[in-house]
Order: C-alpha cells, then structure tokens, then sequence
C-alpha cells in the first residue's frame, strides 16, 4: 500500500466571497466527518489538516549569515494549499477515488501526489 497526499486548494480572494449559511455550513461539516469516518473505517486515513491563508505563510532560505527568513509563499500565485489529507491506498486509481469523494464534499480542486516509497529500498 503506498501513501499520497490529497491536497486542497482554494484561490485567493475566494475568502472574501458570500459566507455559507449556517445549514450550508453544518451540512458540509457532516459531510467531512462522514467522509473521514469512511476513510477511518477503510484503513485509509492517516492525518489531515486546514491551513492558515498564505499570508501566514514563511520561507526559511540558506544565507552565508544563517537563515533567510521571509513573509509569505515560496511561489506566488492566486491558489495556495489550504487543507490536505495524507491516505493509504493500493494505487493511484484508488487515491484519484478517494480525491473525487473529497472535491464532492468540500467543492474545492484536489491535487493528488503520491510519497516517494523509502522503506522499501
């Protein structure tokens, strides 16, 4: 079984659009607590978590001083990582399964990465 990481996105400025409505919200929040309990269940949950905007992002370089530390994303862009899941699964097809399961719970872009096998070598 290889790991992967189902990362969500979201486009800046996209937090300032219309806010769900407490039944919008409280419907999606079912959602995500099903869709883990699944993920539990199926062996296939290993760690998720939500992430502060990119503003709250830093970047920690190599200088001939020490660090070279700076305010904000490495790469700037108009979408930035806002969540992730990282899961079990049997191969790429069944991962792509479970990203389709999440962009249908919480309506945002997933990209799918799978982790380098280290053990195995």
């Amino acid at each position: 079984m290889s790991q992967y990481l189902l990362s969500v996105y979201t486009a800046e400025g996209q937090e300032h659009r219309e806010p769900p409505t407490q039944e919008q919200m409280q419907q999606m929040m079912e959602g995500i607590t099903t869709l883990e309990a699944d993920m539990k269940s199926s062996g296939t949950f290993v760690f998720s978590a939500r992430l502060h905007g990119s503003d709250a992002a830093t970047v920690v370089r190599s200088g001939d001083g020490g660090p070279i530390v700076t305010d904000g994303p490495f790469v700037e862009s108009k979408e930035h990582i806002a969540g992730f899941y990282i899961i079990n699964a049997d191969d790429l097809d069944a991962a792509l399964a479970w990203a389709d399961k999440v962009v249908n719970t919480i309506g945002a872009p997933i990209e799918v990465w799978p982790f380098v096998d280290t053990q195995s070598s």
